[in-house]
């Protein structure tokens, strides 16, 4: 060890390599999630939305760190956040899950079925915003895991932090944007562009606010964790 405090830094760039050690590094998934993994796969382009095995992992240990009675997921897609954050609930928990579109809910719920995690979910259809001002004004949230459209984190964020408890989490996922954040004029003008530059002050926003103490780790295309304190 040396006194030169943060000018030494340890980092690996996660190539596919890397990648493909660090998942036979981990527990691997069972046929539940390894199922709709594949049936993921098969939507086509969209399936580049889903969350890496290895990210739906780190969801389940969380939740269950946490001892979570209730979760919220932001942005449902075909259902692996949901089922990672089910497994990982107290006796009794639940994970309150929504998205604008049920196009995928079925693939969803086939696979909520065959992990045997279906009683604990609840698919909202619908936008998060409405959804999270229609809970109920003493809901107490443990977790919470944002992944939807980025130009809404800080609504979302907004109207989830008077939700969580002490001690409670908050995870961002995609909060790099695939190094855009870092500039986001170099991102294509527009939407891609906007995009970058709200996740860059939302990313700003939430490591200045002393309500939580947070950490952004590289793992897939960024996820931040908060726990309110």
């Amino acid at each position: 060890m040396t006194g030169a405090g943060f000018a030494e830094v340890k980092h690996v760039p996660v190539n596919q390599a890397v990648r493909d050690y660090l998942v036979r590094s981990s527990s691997p998934p069972d046929p539940a999630l390894s199922g709709l993994v594949d049936s993921t796969r098969g939507v086509g382009e969209a399936a580049g939305m889903m969350v890496p095995v290895e990210q739906a992992a780190l969801l389940t240990i969380l939740t269950r760190l946490v001892g979570a009675r209730t979760a919220v997921d932001i942005g449902t897609f075909t259902g692996l956040s949901a089922l990672a954050m089910a497994r990982g609930l107290a006796p009794g928990g639940r994970v309150v899950t929504c998205d604008v579109t049920d196009r995928w809910i079925d693939i969803a719920r086939a696979h909520w079925e065959r992990a045997g995690v279906a009683d604990r979910i609840e698919f909202r259809l619908g936008s998060a915003a409405r959804t999270l001002r229609s809970m109920a004004a003493d809901t107490v949230v443990d977790m919470v895991f944002i992944d939807a459209d980025k130009m809404n984190y800080p609504t979302y964020y907004e109207a989830v932090v008077p939700l969580i408890r002490p001690g409670g989490l908050l995870l961002a996922d995609n909060v790099l944007l695939d190094g855009y954040v870092l500039d986001p004029d170099l991102a294509e003008p527009g939407l891609p562009r906007r995009a970058a530059q709200t996740l860059r002050a939302f990313n700003a926003t939430l490591a200045a606010d002393d309500r939580f103490d947070t950490v952004m780790l590289p793992i897939a295309d960024g996820l931040t964790i908060a726990q309110r304190r």
